[in-house]
């Protein structure tokens, strides 16, 4: 593949970057997720891009996805408040997705599939981790879009992917309502057995023991980090779990495209 088409790769996933943090920030509000004393931010369509503290528009020309930021510094040029890191990470993250489907798939319809996938993931990651949910908008479209893209067996079998998208959701499922009655609280949401659900639907049945245990591991890093950090965490506090899945999702799906799942 020549340098043109790996520019053009890498300006369309920081472009993607982009507008996911657009999904990230206004999504939740847009879908009734958030609590009534958040200010309205907007739906994903208008209004244009603002500073979050000071509301303050954002000139096209400071919106130039990583380059921006830092340009600027890491702050806002109206009132020099702090940008949130998540701003250039979740776009580099759309480049790295980009770039691992392109050169993993090639050119065309396959990799621009897995680059879509990927992408969701990583939009459900930081809603998850930011506001503890993982909405429906995204999780339901991602099981449909899976199947669709498996008709063929682009990925997998149809039926593979038909067992996979079933017991990823009802696995946990049950494990959730076996956990709320023996506990008296909630201790796995739907939205992870949508989401362990939409990552069968793309990559089959068998690759979800692999996805959970990398999604367990991953989340006890997170835990001991946040321990290091002194941060108070009992039985009772709530972690989310749609980052692991997630990135365990993404993973299995290029790992089975090179054959090392």
């Amino acid at each position: 593949m020549s340098g043109s088409f790996w520019i053009l790769t890498i300006l369309l996933g920081a472009s993607i970057g982009s507008f996911l943090n657009v999904v990230i920030y206004r999504g939740p509000g847009q879908w009734g997720l958030l609590g009534e004393t958040e200010p309205d931010r907007g739906t994903l369509l208008h209004p244009r891009s603002y500073c979050p503290a000071c509301r303050t528009p954002i000139p096209s020309w400071r919106l130039i996805p990583i380059v921006s930021y830092a340009l600027q510094g890491g702050r806002c040029a109206a009132c020099n408040a702090k940008i949130p890191i998540r701003y250039p990470l979740v776009e580099l993250g759309g480049v790295v997705i980009a770039a691992l489907a392109a050169g993993i798939f090639g050119f065309g319809l396959t990799a621009l599939l897995a680059a879509v996938f990927g992408w969701t993931l990583l939009a459900l990651a930081v809603i998850d981790w930011e506001t503890g949910y993982l909405p429906d908008w995204l999780t339901l479209p991602l099981v449909g879009l899976g199947l669709l893209a498996n008709l063929g067996g682009r990925f997998v079998p149809i039926a593979d992917a038909l067992i996979g998208a079933a017991a990823g959701y009802l696995v946990f499922r049950f494990i959730g309502v076996l956990f709320r009655r023996l506990r008296n609280y909630e201790g796995l949401g739907q939205g992870d057995a949508k989401l362990l659900a939409a990552v069968g639907a793309w990559s089959g049945w068998a690759v979800l023991p692999a996805v959970v245990l990398a999604a367990s591991l991953s989340t006890l890093i997170g835990v001991a980090f946040a321990r290091l950090l002194n941060r108070s965490i009992d039985s009772k506090t709530e972690i989310p779990f749609g980052p692991g899945l997630c990135a365990g999702g993404f993973a299995v799906l290029i790992g089975h495209a090179m054959n090392w799942i």
